[in-house]
């Protein structure tokens, strides 16, 4: 047993922290990380930890609590400060012997360089986000915890509260935190964190990655907050509350059987690489969460190089008064492809809208007030709009009526200008892999797993939009 690894299981026992024996700690090195093994079979439901929330780092129990509270800090940038200043006490912290186990930062977007984000990420999911995230949290750090170090009574080393110190503060923060309950809020949780959920050391290979099939944790609480399981930042674990239990502490309780000898991960739940590497660093292959998405202001863009914009406008009006919309992020509104390549139907409504004939547009303008709901809006729209004497029976048929010949070559030029934003091919990166795949630098290998699962989406999506894709051929009762 390394010697860091001694000196946090005598910290876990000063904090009354209890781990069963059935569960063994590995330090695998400032490399590699912890990985946790099972000794013996764990069945479903077993209980291998306890942890009270007095040995949780947050911002109520950490020694920078009155500064956090003075400066009106909360939230995640209230943890950071705490975090960053349990650091700054070295051994002095009543956290010393859990934070010398922590990296200096999780190797996550947030913490890459420009230079990095634009070569590694120009593209993806990622590029714009992590921008976004990087200008925000520099403007916390300048309007919040700038001040406390230049004109705060509280004399703070400059060194461990930096700008640098601050995004590290909060990789850890990303890919380790909890919520905790609603007194406490987000935490670091000593323990429940240390398992080698980043990593999966496979063939000697230096690429790491996570098996969804592994086992998993989930944490039980009593907080009178909780209703039914939900997981956790949507990451490690998950919550499911148990009012026999004490409400003062948590508990870790296998939720899939393990097997002795085996390796013991925590769970992330339904989440595609572009959220996995964006707040943990790492990517998984063939993940069936991945999506990619197509912004509104895209599809716009190029309807307009076919009709004027006062067409454009019109139509999207129809669609937004019928209550359909994208996916509205903080800065701009998009639609999700799922990882079979299939688009949002509202994408498929919008496209529909955009080709429809002046006769069907204005019948559609007429019938507007007649439609209670969206669910109930689609089937008359395509009854009306196809000329039918019924409208379809099923979503799947309604499905094939929206993809007119024009709505397939819409979604397959779309295709093509989502995959232009990579700048290099997918045959491009899976060469790069395969050359390289011991060796490569782990931003690199993720940022190309990530790429590469994007652009399968777009190939599907193309699959999808063309005629071969409608597995059988359908005959439709119109009116005569």
């Amino acid at each position: 047993m390394s010697r860091r690894l001694r000196a946090f299981r005598r910290w876990m026992r000063s904090q009354g922290i209890e781990c069963s024996n059935a569960l063994e700690i590995i330090d695998g090195g400032y490399e590699q990380g912890f990985s946790v093994k099972a000794l013996c079979g764990l069945a479903e439901g077993d209980l291998v930890a306890t942890i009270p929330k007095s040995a949780c780092l947050t911002i109520q129990t950490s020694a920078a609590r009155d500064i956090i509270e003075d400066a009106g800090l909360a939230g995640l940038l209230g943890l950071a400060v705490a975090l960053m200043y349990e650091k700054s006490l070295g051994e002095a912290s009543a956290w010393a012997g859990y934070l010398q186990l922590l990296p200096d930062r999780e190797c996550v977007p947030l913490v890459w360089t420009l230079d990095e984000l634009d070569s590694l990420l120009y593209g993806t999911e990622l590029h714009k986000a992590v921008k976004e995230d990087k200008n925000l949290f520099y403007e916390d750090w300048k309007e919040c915890i700038l001040p406390l170090i230049a004109n705060g009574p509280f004399k703070l080393n400059p060194n461990c509260f930096g700008v640098e110190q601050y995004f590290a503060a909060r990789s850890l923060i990303s890919s380790r935190s909890f919520e905790i309950d609603d007194y406490h809020g987000s935490g670091m949780v000593p323990l429940a964190d240390l398992d080698n959920d980043l990593e999966d050391n496979r063939d000697g290979s230096c690429i790491n990655k996570l098996s969804t099939e592994d086992h998993h944790f989930r944490e039980n609480t009593s907080s009178s907050s909780l209703s039914g399981k939900y997981s956790l930042n949507d990451n490690h674990v998950g919550y499911s509350p148990n009012y026999e239990d004490d409400p003062t502490a948590l508990e870790i309780i296998i939720v899939k059987a393990v097997e002795a000898g085996a390796e013991v991960f925590n769970t992330y739940g339904s989440m595609g690489n572009a959220a996995l590497l964006h707040r943990y660093g790492f990517t998984e292959p063939d993940n069936p969460f991945d999506i990619v998405n197509i912004e509104l202001d895209t599809v716009l863009e190029w309807t307009k190089s076919l009709y004027s914009s006062r067409y454009v406008r019109a139509r999207l009006s129809l669609w937004r008064r019928l209550r359909f919309s994208g996916c509205v992020g903080l800065t701009s509104e998009y639609f999700e492809i799922s990882s079979d390549g299939k688009p949002q139907l509202d994408l498929l409504i919008l496209l529909y809208f955009i080709f429809l004939t002046e006769e069907a547009y204005h019948k559609l303008n007429q019938m507007l007030p007649s439609f209670g709901n969206i669910s109930e809006a689609i089937p008359i729209i395509l009854l009306e709009t196809n000329n039918l004497k019924f409208p379809p029976e099923t979503p799947e048929v309604g499905n094939e009526l929206l993809l007119t010949d024009m709505v397939r070559e819409a979604l397959k030029s779309l295709a093509d200008i989502r995959e232009s934003f990579y700048g290099e091919s997918i045959e491009d990166d899976i060469e790069v892999l395969k050359r390289g795949c011991l060796m490569l630098e782990r931003k690199l290998y993720h940022s190309l797993t990530l790429r590469m699962s994007e652009t399968r989406i777009i190939q599907k999506l193309r699959a999808y939009a063309s005629p071969a894709s409608r597995r059988t051929k359908r005959t439709y009762t119109r009116k005569r």
